[in-house]
């Protein structure tokens, strides 16, 4: 869980979704017919290669939610972060006036868009949910790992478990994944009894039965819902098996019994239900689960522009 201020404006990007009205929208930037002079913000998302579809669907979000929030003092530009990578695109977005970046999504696109942006003192609000990659002036506004396993692991605490383990990707997300899961537990006046990590689906088996011997109360699988779906028939019955904030957007974890009871902790799907339904209406495709970051950004850009003054900086100690 987030306190204080960080907090309060994780609550606000999360209630941002349900402002919804009409919209309309085209390609690349948006503009409005007569429209006044307007602040001028950056979204940098992939929009070809692997990510494509990611980058796409949050850049569709984000012209989604400018068109939503009706403000007329915004003016968004996209720039593609696979085209000569993020450092140019930041580059190219601040030679043409933009003092306020909303991405990239990937925590080295973010590295190396940071650097750009700080010299020219242009804040970013990026998509990442790598908390490493925050800087002074850079913002991270994705999902942590260690946000999730905390408030799971605090829920399992309270309901009695005392000794948990874990089963983790062979990946940079398993190693914070685990991480948070020792730092929560220790908050929690709990012991962590092992971990167990896998490459591929034999060795996930494999760890879970070598787990399976210990005695625990709780087990964590850091990993994807599809993953879980497929590990955890392979956990032995009694402990409470918990999750991470990908498991939302991952199949019906129902359909395995022994998931059924799991818990695991991410933002409501009431919301993001509401945010498919406008996005679906507007582009006539389904959105990917982190699409809402990007309206999030933009919602909270709005917010922030009510004391942003045409052609100056960035109020960023709003932020």
């Amino acid at each position: 869980p987030l306190r204080g201020q960080a907090r309060r404006t994780f609550l606000l990007v999360l209630t941002a979704t349900t402002l919804l009205a009409g919209c309309a929208t085209r390609p690349g930037q948006v503009q409005r017919p007569g429209a006044v002079q307007a602040n001028k913000g950056a979204v940098l998302v992939p929009l070809s290669g692997e990510d494509g579809v990611v980058g796409k669907s949050i850049a569709d979000a984000a012209r989604l939610a400018l068109f939503d929030s009706g403000a007329k003092n915004i003016e968004l530009t996209i720039y593609d972060t696979e085209n000569g990578g993020a450092g140019s695109a930041a580059a190219q977005a601040i030679r043409e006036g933009n003092r306020l970046i909303l991405g990239p999504l990937l925590a080295e696109q973010v590295r190396a868009a940071a650097p750009v942006a700080q010299r020219a003192r242009v804040p970013v609000i990026a998509f990442s949910n790598d908390v490493s990659a925050a800087a002074a002036g850079v913002y991270i506004l994705g999902f942590a790992p260690s946000q999730a396993v905390e408030r799971v692991v605090g829920q399992a605490a309270r309901s009695g478990a005392r000794r948990f383990a874990a089963l983790v990707p062979n990946s940079v997300y398993g190693q914070r994944a685990t991480q948070a899961l020792v730092t929560a537990v220790q908050r929690q006046g709990g012991q962590v009894v092992g971990v167990e990590t896998y490459g591929s689906a034999e060795q996930a088996r494999a760890a879970a039965r070598r787990l399976n011997g210990r005695s625990f109360d709780a087990v964590l699988i850091g990993d994807s819902g599809r993953v879980a779906l497929q590990l955890g028939p392979a956990v032995k019955t009694g402990p409470r098996v918990l999750g991470t904030e990908l498991w939302a957007s991952g199949p019906n974890m129902g359909q395995s019994a022994r998931l059924r009871g799991s818990w695991y902790a991410a933002p409501s799907n009431a919301r993001w239900g509401q945010f498919v339904q406008r996005y679906q209406a507007r582009y006539g495709r389904q959105p990917v689960r982190i699409a809402t970051l990007g309206y999030d950004s933009v919602l909270l850009t709005v917010r922030a522009a009510r004391n942003w003054p045409v052609g100056r900086r960035f109020p960023e100690a709003v932020l």
